[in-house]
């Protein structure tokens, strides 16, 4: 038998993606046949007011592939109940404990999508309760602490009650299904393996944007900031998959090794360098696909002078024999021009062209691996035009993951969650993982602090700040969307 337990079951995370993923697996049979979902939070709701949410919550964000299929959301909402749970109240802890059924066998999987400082006193009192005990896994939600020294604090804390394999550490980016075929490109082509070090690569690029603003999280948000929301997790999970050395078998804790060694090896700045390699911003008002939208100080929630960031653009590199000397350059804002999230490996340019100068500069190879809207890899090469003479242009060998497969596409969530009920721990994030990005990171935020002129607006619906593109240009590189072929 297999319980699911969601604290903050009636909150904005849970509606629009573990719900929504949890009936995906239920619809596509892949949950245990003895399975029960329980809901968690402080509102007072009967069984049949969550089952009402549940429903609203499926009808409106389910993935395509569950359909449209009246049955089967009858069937899951029969397996759905709700415990009023208040985590500073014992006493509520209680009523849950009737709904499981702990033991060895009996899997129990706690997701806490709350905010970090309610981590402890839940996984405090299932411990008192008896709740963590046997096949027993707790789910905790970035952002994990503010800094270094707090995500300590909270680590240290959860194992005073759990193992560390019963804390799964989600990132929802290592669930796309591209961040993993990361893995198969680099580990399972040949050719790739001599060209992926510094040798024959001239940067990487990162790239993450969103068109969203804060949305109905303003208060939540001006306390975290891009660079604690994106860039500590998602964008350096990305780095370390791309800059991981072969890991000695694709067991979870050889690939999480060779992981942290990156995390380890990104070079630490002094507070001098942060101001020359990094760029905040902050949308100001603009317009979204036509559409007018508010600047960031106007957002609910949100202080009328914050000085919170919402892009961060950044230098990085890796003090290893890999990689030393090739930029990483990490970028994510929101409100940006479009929704994207891209990885660009570009090579290093052929020493000497034999086609004349009237080609111009020949932009050097580079592999596109897109993760959203659409999944792709695309490997750019130079072919002659059709005609007279030879004028040279990209050609892109393309591997379109929608027609390469008819299989289903899962969405991060959903494999996420599958993954922890199976008890796998290869997509979650380490302690030392953790640790090691927020030491990378502490740096910079204490520079931002002492830093009161570093805050750059950029409009709504434009791709950052005029810095960012500056950070890139001052040694002869751009991002994607401003490089010009010669």
């Amino acid at each position: 038998m297999t319980t699911f337990v969601l604290f903050g079951g009636t909150g904005d995370l849970a509606k629009r993606k573990i719900i929504p993923a949890l009936y995906s697996a239920f619809v596509n049979g892949r949950l245990d046949a003895n399975f029960s979902f329980i809901g968690a939070a402080r509102e007072v709701l009967t069984d049949e007011e969550f089952r009402l949410r549940v429903a609203t919550s499926i009808e409106a964000y389910a993935s395509k592939d569950s359909g449209d299929n009246p049955e089967k959301l009858a069937a899951f909402l029969t397996l759905t109940h709700y415990a009023k749970i208040d985590a500073r109240l014992p006493a509520d802890f209680d009523g849950l404990k009737k709904y499981l059924h702990t033991s060895d066998v009996n899997a129990t999987l706690f997701y806490l999508a709350t905010g970090p400082d309610i981590f402890i006193p839940v996984v405090e009192q299932l411990s008192k309760h008896g709740m963590v005990d046997g096949n027993t896994r707790v789910v905790v939600e970035k952002p994990l602490g503010h800094d270094a020294h707090s995500a300590k604090e909270i680590n240290s804390a959860l194992r005073n009650y759990l193992k560390e394999n019963q804390i799964y550490r989600i990132d929802h980016y290592l669930g796309k299904e591209m961040v993993q075929n990361l893995l198969a490109l680099r580990f399972a082509n040949s050719f790739l393996e001599p060209l992926w070090n510094r040798k024959w690569v001239q940067d990487v690029h990162i790239s993450i944007s969103e068109q969203v603003g804060v949305e109905t999280r303003g208060d939540f948000y001006d306390r975290t900031g891009a660079l604690r929301d994106m860039v500590q997790n998602h964008l350096l999970q990305l780095v370390s998959i791309v800059a991981m050395e072969p890991p000695v078998n694709a067991n979870p804790d050889a690939i999480r090794d060779e992981k942290v060694k990156v995390l380890r090896a990104l070079h630490k700045f002094t507070p001098d360098e942060v101001s020359k390699k990094t760029v905040r911003g902050q949308y100001r008002a603009g317009a979204i696909d036509g559409k007018p939208v508010i600047g960031y100080q106007s957002e609910p929630g949100v202080p009328p002078a914050s000085r919170n960031e919402t892009f961060v653009a950044i230098r990085a590199e890796i003090d290893n024999w890999r990689w030393a000397g090739v930029p990483f350059y990490l970028r994510t804002g929101k409100r940006m021009a479009s929704r994207s999230a891209e990885i660009t490996i570009n090579f290093k340019p052929i020493p000497y062209s034999i086609f004349g100068k009237g080609q111009g500069p020949l932009r050097s190879n580079r592999l596109v691996i897109t993760l959203q809207p659409e999944e792709s890899v695309q490997l750019f090469m130079k072919a002659k035009e059709p005609g007279e003479g030879i004028r040279l242009s990209d050609v892109a060998l393309n591997l379109d993951f929608a027609d390469a497969s008819n299989l289903r596409r899962v969405e991060s969530y959903e494999r996420l969650l599958l993954d922890a009920l199976h008890g796998d721990l290869t997509l979650f994030v380490r302690d030392d993982e953790l640790s090691a990005a927020w030491a990378w990171i502490d740096p910079i935020l204490n520079a931002w602090k002492n830093e009161s002129e570093g805050l750059k607006s950029y409009i709504a619906g434009s791709w950052g700040p005029a810095a960012s593109s500056y950070l890139l240009a001052q040694h002869g590189a751009a991002w994607d969307e401003e490089y010009v072929e010669g």
